[in-house]
């Protein structure tokens, strides 16, 4: 399996960013999908999960309402958009495919892709 993200880059306070997700090698509309992100010298911590069909979504206190989570399972992307970003929101964001949605929520998942780097400059 590949697990390939981007859109990550620099953003000033109050910017948005969309991050993308692709899959590749494994069946994506059958896995719950999210997004785990790390900072430098932090746990990795869940962000936003969305089940394999779409209904159910999760977020972290931290970036609920600002942040949102779509998957187009025909396009086989997954999506995190990311709005009034903040400087703790500066981190290495993964994707993450399969497993419950509780686990990724957790920030484990069975597969992770390389990551893409946020960075909130202030």
């Amino acid at each position: 399996a590949q697990v390939v993200e981007s859109g990550g880059g620099l953003v000033q306070v109050g910017g948005s960013l969309r991050l993308s997700c692709t899959v590749s090698g494994l069946p994506f509309d059958r896995y719950n999908m999210g997004w785990i992100r790390q900072a430098p010298g932090k746990e990795r911590e869940g962000v936003s999960v969305i089940s394999w069909n779409g209904p159910i979504t999760e977020y972290v206190d931290s970036v609920k309402g600002r942040f949102t989570i779509s998957r187009d399972n025909a396009e086989k992307i997954l999506y995190l958009q990311m709005n009034s970003l903040k400087p703790e929101d500066s981190a290495t964001y993964y994707c993450a495919v399969g497993g419950p949605v509780e686990r990724i929520l957790r920030g484990q998942s069975r597969y992770i892709g390389q990551g893409t780097q946020v960075t909130v400059s202030s």
